[in-house]
């Protein structure tokens, strides 16, 4: 296993022109600090399908930073799921990160014929060959949906041996349900690298819906300090940034083998730790 560490930040295709043009300014001055990859998230059943195609294939023709689209397999067909994986090989995209992706509001059970993670990492596998880099999810803290830890982890270990090269966490905040979620799959046998994957704290209303959704959990002394806080920024700002930048010094100091940050289409939040870091570039 490679000893490089990998850094990478993540966007989100936007709704509007001024969106996207101001997430092409932040791209610009993220590929500065000469990042190993970006990449681009896919909305609820393939909501965002031509606007992560689009900024997927501008992010890496123009900015030239290699980026990886996300590809879900709920809502999309496989002869979709193909088109675009030769579009997106055809185009030189060498990394794709692979989901099962989210259910759309009002969506029961997944529809497609790809059911599960672990189906998508075939298939790509099957279509494509070793071109493509394939990241898969991982859940330190376990999916929102998994019914238990120990299937969440059988699940994890399924999608690694379909065939994928590294995992991407969802965010945390505490960095040893990171340690003992690698403990527990090296155990299985999945030696990929697990990258951390990192969010800024900006904004605590927001943050706590969103960890919410995603059963990301903010430790209580955590929570407590930026509810105090209340509605200073400046504050929130600070704080988020001590906390999260230690957690990755503890996080690189224990074996991470690199950190990808959660933009949220913006360059300071990420920077300001990359910085705090002093990582290598």
């Amino acid at each position: 296993m490679s000893q490089e560490r990998r850094y990478s930040f993540e966007f989100f295709p936007t709704k509007t022109e001024a969106g996207h043009e101001k997430l092409m300014d932040v791209a610009r001055q993220l590929a500065t600090y000469k990042p190993d990859f970006f990449s681009c998230t896919y909305g609820a059943g393939g909501s965002t399908r031509d606007r992560t195609l689009n900024t997927v294939l501008q992010l890496d023709g123009e900015i030239k930073v290699p980026t990886a689209p996300h590809l879900s397999c709920v809502g999309d067909s496989k002869a979709e799921l193909r088109e675009l994986l030769n579009l997106y090989k055809n185009a030189g995209i060498k990394r794709i990160v692979a989901l099962r992706g989210d259910l759309p509001s009002g969506m029961g059970m997944a529809s497609g014929e790809l059911r599960y993670a672990n189906e998508l990492v075939e298939f790509i596998r099957t279509e494509t060959g070793d071109h493509f880099h394939i990241e898969i999810a991982a859940y330190p803290e376990m999916h929102p949906q998994a019914r238990n830890f120990e299937d969440d982890i059988a699940n994890f270990v399924r999608k690694a041996k379909a065939g994928a090269d590294s995992a991407i966490t969802q965010y945390f905040f505490n960095a040893d349900s990171y340690f003992y979620f690698v403990e527990r799959v090296q155990k299985l046998g999945v030696d990929i690298p697990v990258v951390p994957g990192i969010m800024p704290i900006t904004n605590y209303s927001k943050l706590a819906r969103f960890s919410d959704a995603c059963g990301a959990e903010i430790p209580r002394w955590v929570r407590k300090q930026l509810e105090a806080y209340g509605d200073d920024a400046d504050s929130i700002r600070v704080f988020g940034e001590q906390v999260i930048s230690e957690m990755c010094e503890r996080l690189l100091q224990g074996g991470a083998p690199g950190l990808h940050f959660y933009s949220m289409n913006l360059a300071g939040p990420s920077l300001a730790i990359w910085n705090n870091l002093k990582l290598p570039r």
